[in-house]
């Protein structure tokens, strides 16, 4: 499932998705999988979207603010990802929808929604 992201067409929550994500340093950035985190219909006014980094370094996994996907699983074979990964909800984003490429996959919020509240102690 790969779409590319037309004009004024909004993603969901939970929609894997291809963006340019910046780099901590805010000087470098690079397209990589991401999952939308923000709530659906937001609506704030700006053009922007909240995502979490994957990562395919395993080595990354085994905290609490992280989610292991694995391919061979259903939830892995519908992320659209390549690669056995790591959703990384300590690694956080904000960027301008323009950034987005295209929607590969999807992925259930249930594990992730656990790691965020972890991550921001909520």
């Amino acid at each position: 499932m790969t779409t590319m992201i037309q004009p004024n067409q909004t993603v969901k929550r939970g929609d894997v998705v291809l963006v340019l994500f910046p780099n901590s340093n805010l000087l470098t950035a690079k397209t990589r999988p991401a999952v939308v985190v923000q709530a659906d219909q937001l609506q704030t006014g700006l053009s922007q979207i909240r995502l979490a980094m994957i990562s395919s370094k395993m080595f990354r996994a085994g905290h609490q603010s992280r989610v292991l996907i694995i391919l061979s699983t259903l939830e892995g074979q519908s992320s659209g990802l390549l690669s056995d990964s790591v959703v990384m909800t300590d690694n956080l984003a904000t960027v301008m929808e323009s950034a987005l490429d295209r929607v590969i996959g999807s992925l259930p919020m249930m594990e992730i929604d656990k790691a965020l509240r972890h991550t921001l102690a909520l």
